[in-house]
């Protein structure tokens, strides 16, 4: 058996009861940290909480040499841990089908995901996002611009009325996230009078809302990693009045539809 478990936002205590008692469970856990991350708990702190030993993966030794984690789940009980929910990146999709094609058998504990914190923090309505684009280290794709397929994918939800999730890239093996002023900075230099959303630590105790202009949240600093942007597309009243309620948003930029 496989167990796919999602750990939730911020530490150790951010995963759901299922899950926990799925991970206490297992003959051996493994673990990435490379497509998210706990800001607010180490590998050692899971560890000591749940009274187990994690064996961390890196991108390779999942999507290039699954057969470790195969292998254990062939022979006993597995469980695989991402933090926030484990089935939202494609590299744990392929995990799964690649115990499918080995007869193995699998089950997903879902966690909390940055998109519905995002969506419920902010108070704008999880069914009106559009398309979630992730904006990458300029140096990651070879170009100081923001690249094609991300400016493509937000006009195009804001031609549709919808908001746009930014996801902000995170090189964990570099210890290096990005910040949503550097994002807004960069989204600033193709609209630089439009609104947008910082979302600082979702899941922690003290999360963060800010809702301004792109080109004034890039000269705004935010605290601690992890952060998200979101660029709200039409507003419904309600919505309107949560981002200014709770994001402290500039009166002129909101127009309700």
């Amino acid at each position: 058996m496989l167990t796919f478990v999602g750990l939730g936002l911020y530490d150790e205590r951010s995963i759901t009861v299922e899950g926990r008692d799925a991970l206490r469970g297992a003959d051996r856990i493994f673990a990435e940290f490379y497509t998210s991350n706990l800001l607010g708990a180490t590998v050692a702190d899971l560890e000591a909480h749940h009274g187990v030993t994690i064996e961390v993966r890196d991108r390779d030794g999942v999507e290039g040499d699954p057969d470790p984690i195969l292998d254990a789940a062939e022979a006993g009980d597995a469980a695989f841990l991402t933090a926030g929910d484990t089935m939202i990146s494609t590299t744990h999709v392929d995990l799964r089908l690649r115990a499918a094609a080995r007869g193995v058998e699998t089950r997903v504990v879902h966690g909390v995901t940055a998109e519905s914190a995002a969506s419920g923090l902010t108070g704008l309505q999880n069914y009106r996002f559009g398309k979630a684009v992730t904006l990458p280290f300029p140096y990651a794709h070879g170009a100081d611009s923001v690249p094609r397929s991300v400016t493509e994918s937000v006009e195009d939800n804001r031609e549709r009325g919808l908001h746009t999730l930014v996801y902000l890239d995170i090189k964990a093996e570099r210890d290096e996230y990005m910040t949503a002023d550097v994002a807004a900075s960069m989204l600033a230099e193709e609209w630089d009078d439009v609104l947008g959303v910082v979302v600082a630590r979702a899941g922690s105790p003290e999360p963060l809302v800010a809702a301004d202009r792109l080109s004034a949240l890039g000269g705004r600093t935010f605290g601690d990693p992890l952060h998200l942007l979101v660029i709200p597309g039409d507003l419904h009243h309600i919505e309107a009045d949560a981002l200014r309620e709770f994001g402290d948003a500039p009166a002129d930029l909101l127009d309700p539809v």
